[in-house]
């Protein structure tokens, strides 16, 4: 009985954690392309081009739409470091400009949520690499 509480205690945060990133993500992405001017006064700020905000936009979306969708383990391993990729650069990016320690806890939050949700996947969304 204890095991079954584990493991559906497990499948609570691993969900959770899916749908914040999946969230994070997409709506993130949705708003990079769309070039919001809250996306690009951030962007400017953090020295990127305004174009990037597309290339990041796109690929947020594509990788919120792999971590949802059944099946494709590999294409979620991809998706899963880009997230990282782009939640550890934003972290840096606040860092490298002299923002203050307030502008990291959003992509570190997020980071950890991406952490947790690759770390706690089912198996059925797990990369086995056939040797």
């Amino acid at each position: 009985m204890k095991e079954q509480k584990k493991h559906q205690a497990r499948i609570i945060i691993y969900w959770i954690a899916t749908a914040l990133v999946i969230f994070q993500l997409g709506s993130g992405g949705v708003g990079d392309v769309l070039r919001l001017p809250a996306v690009i006064a951030g962007m400017t700020h953090l020295g990127y081009p305004v174009y990037f905000s597309m290339i990041l936009g796109i690929w947020k979306v594509l990788g919120a739409i792999a971590i949802a969708i059944p099946g494709q383990p590999r294409l979620k391993e991809w998706a899963y470091a880009g997230a990282v990729f782009d939640l550890s650069g934003a972290a840096f990016s606040h860092l490298a400009v002299g923002d203050s320690a307030v502008k990291l806890i959003g992509p570190l939050l997020f980071l950890a949520f991406a952490i947790i949700s690759w770390a706690l996947r089912p198996e059925s969304r797990r990369y086995v690499a056939l040797a």
